[in-house]
């Protein structure tokens, strides 16, 4: 046994670690996978493929967007990192060439995972690196089989001029780690290439030298990425110069190793944005429960969390009974302002939707694909503009995004049942998502500003009483607002037509007729509510805002109308 464990306990050490990278990714932050595969739109086509071998790392950046397609099913998109994190950290030790000190071949691998908690970080990166690593691998063992004799030299001299360039326009600026294991003029040679390509290429030379694609936001790279190579071609060399490690030595930097990764691993990941990102990953599954059990468990209270949850709340026919169980940020938690952010603009676009404002949810999906920092066109928004086109009639225009989904792995077979429903009127009016929508959609078209939204909602339910998503949200905004009187014109207007009277509808009725000294019509309000009510009347009445026992009531129409929440 001991035996055994003497010969592939390195091995077995870097299988452990692909496997505590990949129930991370699978388990811990699998919404940021679905995050990053629909801010791309990987196509099998020829033009495709030309555009992004155009640009300096294209190959690279191909690769990996090939790679993160496959995130649109999160264990293979973990799978995936954790293949790449396995790949970084042997070739790592290759360079090293040493058989002692093999935890330290971890670094560099470990201060990847650390910078990939920004999510703006690409895996053209990640793909840019091992391959020049293999690279280096290779041509290292070549030399060094090749010796230093002057003959041998002139050889290393053409490969440099060769490769270099080559290396260059696969990859990108990351050439500059393979540049260092050929000779240190290779430097000198890929910087002059770099230079020159910013010279002749339609992209600013900061970026030319950067990366253009190794980082979403253009012109920028984080630091701990542009240090991260110096840090492989550090250790691949340093190692050599200490003495074999005995087995205690190889325990402690084990040990220290994973200190390191338990530390590192988590660190570098916001906790508030990755919050939002999964209320993003939650409403685009439409898994509605999960986002309101995720909220019962952390009251969520950044605008596009609220929202998230009131959306859910409101799909499960819940909004009248349960808003006040959460905190409120006002009407704009139900639909918030514009803001030029792909998540934000996306999660709003889904609010309209399923109110059935389909034009502006199409208006709102053109936005947001327009809000990705490098210019990339998304798969999300390719299926949403597809489907608001499709219900609206305009079937040539649905063709052309449904055309563009074909080429893809994921959505093609989706695409291709929706192609065969073009001009099919029954067969979309029968759909239970697209006929829902043309039956709530209004059908003329109209400009609104965001002070008219419960207006709009209005019409919504006008036009189709049916549209239990258009009266939640009309009941609700003017209570958010603190504007009673409104609120009780619109609770007029929707039960002269439905029934429909949730909780917070009755404390807010309750409330209306207490402050004018009444009580309310017999059957508007139950008896459990109107003696609750008295009972907030009273602990609020012996000293106001600050009585005790008034927390009590936080869950009320009547604690966020007083006392704010």
């Amino acid at each position: 046994m001991k035996r055994f464990l003497s010969k592939y306990w390195q091995a077995g050490l870097t299988l452990a670690f692909a496997l505590a990278v990949f129930l991370f990714w699978r388990f811990r932050y699998p919404a940021v996978l679905s995050y990053q595969e629909q801010l791309q739109l990987f196509l099998f086509d020829g033009d495709y493929f030309w555009e992004r071998m155009a640009e300096p790392g294209g190959f690279a950046r191909y690769v990996a967007e090939f790679l993160v397609q496959f995130y649109n099913s999160v264990t293979a998109g973990a799978a995936v990192i954790a293949l790449l994190f396995m790949l970084v950290q042997r070739l790592t030790w290759r360079l090293m060439r040493s058989e002692s000190h093999y935890a330290l071949s971890f670094i560099p691998v470990m201060m990847l995972w650390y910078a990939m908690g920004d999510e703006n970080v690409m895996l053209t990166y990640t793909v840019a690196l091992a391959l020049n690593m293999l690279m280096a691998c290779i041509l290292a063992k070549v030399f060094l089989a090749w010796g230093y004799e002057r003959r041998m030299l002139l050889r290393r001299l053409f490969v440099m001029l060769v490769v270099v360039p080559l290396a260059y326009w696969l990859t990108g600026p990351m050439v500059l780690l393979l540049a260092v294991v050929l000779m240190p003029v290779s430097v000198v040679y890929a910087l002059a290439l770099m230079l020159l390509s910013a010279h002749y290429l339609p992209f600013p030379m900061q970026r030319v030298m950067l990366g253009v694609s190794y980082y979403r936001i253009p012109a920028t790279l984080p630091y701990l990425l542009m240090v991260l190579p110096a840090v492989v071609w550090i250790i691949s060399n340093v190692v050599r110069l200490l003495p074999k490690a005995s087995r205690v030595v190889n325990a402690v930097e084990v040990a220290l190793a994973v200190g390191l990764l338990g530390v590192l691993a988590d660190v570098g990941f916001d906790k508030k944005k990755y919050e939002l990102i999964e209320y993003d990953y939650l409403v685009r599954a439409k898994d509605w429960n999960a986002i309101i059990a995720k909220a019962e468990k952390l009251t969520p209270d950044l605008p596009m969390s609220v929202s998230a949850t009131n959306l859910a709340l409101g799909m499960t026919n819940q909004l009248g009974e349960r808003a006040f169980d959460f905190y409120q940020r006002g009407a704009e938690g139900l639909l918030p302002g514009f803001e030029r952010n792909f998540a934000t603009t996306q999660l709003t676009g889904e609010i309209y939707f399923h109110l059935g404002l389909v034009n502006t949810a199409q208006r709102l999906a053109f936005e947001a694909m327009e809000a990705i920092p490098n210019y990339n066109k998304s798969a999300r928004v390719m299926k949403r503009l597809a489907e608001t086109n499709l219900i609206n009639g305009q079937y040539q225009v649905a063709r052309k995004y449904l055309l563009m989904l074909e080429k893809t792995i994921f959505y093609r077979p989706w695409a291709q049942r929706t192609l065969a429903m073009l001009g099919d009127e029954n067969t979309i009016n029968a759909h239970p998502l697209y006929g829902t929508m043309r039956q709530y959609r209004l059908q003329e078209d109209f400009l609104f500003s965001d002070r008219e939204l419960d207006k709009i909602c209005g019409r919504l339910f006008i036009h189709n009483q049916q549209n239990r998503m258009a009266v939640q949200y009309l009941l609700l905004m003017p209570l958010l607002d603190r504007d009673v009187p409104r609120f009780m014109s619109y609770v007029q207007l929707v039960q002269n037509k439905i029934q429909y009277n949730p909780r917070a509808a009755q404390e807010a009725i309750a409330f209306a007729f207490m402050q004018q000294r009444r009580q309310p019509p017999r059957g508007l309000v139950s008896q459990l509510v109107l003696q609750q009510m008295n009972e907030f009347a009273r602990v609020y009445g012996s000293g106001g805002k600050d009585a005790p026992g008034l927390e009590r009531f936080r869950n009320t129409v009547w604690y966020y109308l007083t006392v704010g929440k």
